[in-house]
Order: C-alpha cells, then structure tokens, then sequence
C-alpha cells in the first residue's frame, strides 16, 4: 500500500473522529438552543455536564486531519484554504466563539443577563459551524473547485453556496444532532429527560433521513463524480447497505428504549457514512482536479509523517481513552467544580 494512500485513510480517519465527538458536541449546542418545556433548565444542565469535561480534546482530531492535509497533500491545502477561505474562516470563527462562550456561561452568575446572551452565543456557533462544515465538503466533492497548476480559477462563493452544497451543511447539522441525542440518552439515569432526548433523537433521525435523500438527489446534477460513486461503486453500496442496517438498528434501539446499544449504532451509522464519502470521492481530494497522488509531498516527507503519525498515536489515544474513563467512571450527579 502506497504512503499516500496509508496517510489519506488516516487523514480519514482522523476526520471520522471528529465527527463522532465534536459532531456530538455540535449538536448538544443545537439542542441547548431548542431546549424547551418544563425541563429545559434540566436539559440544558444535562448538555453542559456532558460536554463540560472533553469539548476542547475533541478538537485534536481536527487539528491532526488539517496537519496531515497540508503536510501530506500541500497542493489539495493551498487549493482549499483560496477556494474556501470564506466559510473556513467563519467555521473558525465560529468554533472560538463557541468554545469561549461555554466557558464563560459556566463560570459566570448563575441566572444573570450576561450568561443567558453567552449561552445564545454558545448554541448559535454550534448550529452555524457544523453547517459551514456540511457546506465545505459539498464544494470539494461537488467538481465546482477548479485548480489548473497552482492556480485556482472558481470563484470563493459559487462553490459552498450552491443548492448541493447547502443541502449537505443542512445534512451535517441533522446528522450531529441526531448523534448528541442519541448520546445524551445515555448521559442521565432520569426518565423524564430520558424521554425528552429521545423524542429529540426520533425527530432528528427522521430529518436526517430527508436530508440525505435531498443531498442524493441534488447530486446528480451537483456532484456527479460523487453521484458515479455513490451509485455505481461496488464498495460504497455495501457501506450504504451498512449504513442503512444500521440506521434501522439505532431507530429500533431507541423504540425499544436500549440507549447504550443506540448509542453504539448510532456511531456506525454516522462513522459509516463519513466513510461512504470518502469511498465514492477517491481518488480525488479535490474533485476533478487533484489526486492523492497529484497533490502529495515527496516521498521522504510522506515516511517521516508515518512514522510521527504511529508515535503519535501511542500517546494520543490512551491518553484519550483514559480521560473517557474517568469522567464516565464519576458519579453522575456529582456536582460540577
């Protein structure tokens, strides 16, 4: 297996991390803006409990998916970072103010007027980010990024702001919040927002499914590369199979009130599909113009990654594995510091 190719399934991988946790953490912020009815202080205290002591770690994935990119495949990274300079930007944006507003709500007077507008700060960035998101991915995939030689002729707008584009930020919205759903049901031993979050999960699972069936038919006309390979490839079939069987499992599991084992089918469908994208994109990082082979480094710099990568990853993921650890471990009514 070539090194390129090794460092893209990482690349991959690393972005299939971050959806499965900040994709959570996204939309535990979109259903602290919903948050409603006679529990909604309790739903929102449930949201800040769970993010609380891992929302910052959830951003390493990023940060080692964007370091692999423009170390890895620098002539994918320039053409990215010219062509979507606009919404990258606001998706940073929106990720700092996100974060600084939830630290702030925490720490600032309980009730006071100034946390409540932190808290619209915090649930606004989380619907706005992931959307921008959505709508990054739509332009790499959707064929309308044209690079010839180092130079980028498209435009810095037509490209995330066309109809296939919206469609699939509106799908990553749904998607993460179907995920923090699923998710918090597993957060709280108490029925009654038991019963709140999975209603919640229920109504953002059925969103998802009309989102992705908008996003399939907008890509015939605005992705075609993508439509040949979600359509016409053997291998993503089988991960759409996949992805279905395990849709159908997380809706039964949640009927069936089984919140762990929802929550655990729920993370496949979400992981399979991100791995649907990349099967019906490769081997393109940007559609039509640039391979994995055209854009990457040379060869000495691609090993030297691998073996940083493997280093890496030695402290990275106990380190992570024990952090989930501890927090799960705690009480689930201890008090927060």
């Amino acid at each position: 297996m070539s090194t390129e190719l090794l460092l893209g399934g990482a690349m991959v991988g690393a972005f299939l991390l971050y959806a499965l946790f900040a994709g959570a953490d996204f939309g535990g912020g979109v259903w602290d803006l919903l948050a409603s009815g006679p529990r909604k202080a309790e739903q929102r205290a449930l949201i800040s409990k769970a993010i609380g002591p891992v929302w910052e770690v959830n951003h390493v994935w990023l940060i080692i998916g964007v370091v692999l990119l423009f170390s890895a495949f620098p002539r994918a990274f320039a053409a990215l970072s010219v062509a979507l300079h606009v919404p990258l930007t606001l998706l940073l944006l929106g990720i700092v103010f996100r974060g600084t507003a939830f630290t702030f709500r925490t720490y600032d007077t309980r009730g006071d007027q100034v946390q409540r507008r932190w808290g619209l700060v915090f649930s606004g960035a989380s619907v706005v980010s992931p959307a921008l998101l959505g709508m990054c991915v739509g332009a790499i995939v959707s064929g309308d990024i044209r690079v010839r030689g180092l130079v980028v002729e498209s435009g810095f707008f037509s490209a995330w702001l066309s109809p296939f584009a919206l469609s699939v930020g509106l799908f990553a919205l749904c998607l993460f919040a179907f995920l923090a759903a699923v998710y918090l049901l597993a957060e709280t031993d108490e029925p009654a927002l038991q019963e709140d979050f999975r209603r919640r999960a229920l109504g953002a699972g059925v969103a998802v499914f009309l989102a992705a069936l908008a996003v399939l038919v907008l890509a015939r006309q605005g992705a075609p590369r993508v439509w040949a390979g979600l359509t016409g490839s053997p291998f993503a079939l089988v991960l759409h199979a996949a992805t279905a069987v395990a849709a159908v499992t997380a809706f039964a599991l949640l009927l069936a009130r089984r919140f762990w084992l929802a929550r655990v089918a729920a993370a496949a469908q979400v992981g399979l599909i991100v791995l649907g994208w990349a099967a019906s994109q490769y081997p393109y990082l940007v559609v039509p113009d640039l391979t994995l082979q055209d854009a990457a480094a040379p060869a000495a710099t691609l090993r030297s990654l691998l073996v940083a990568l493997a280093v890496g990853a030695v402290l990275i993921f106990p380190s992570v594995a024990f952090l989930l650890r501890v927090f799960q471990s705690a009480p689930r009514d201890a008090p927060r510091p």
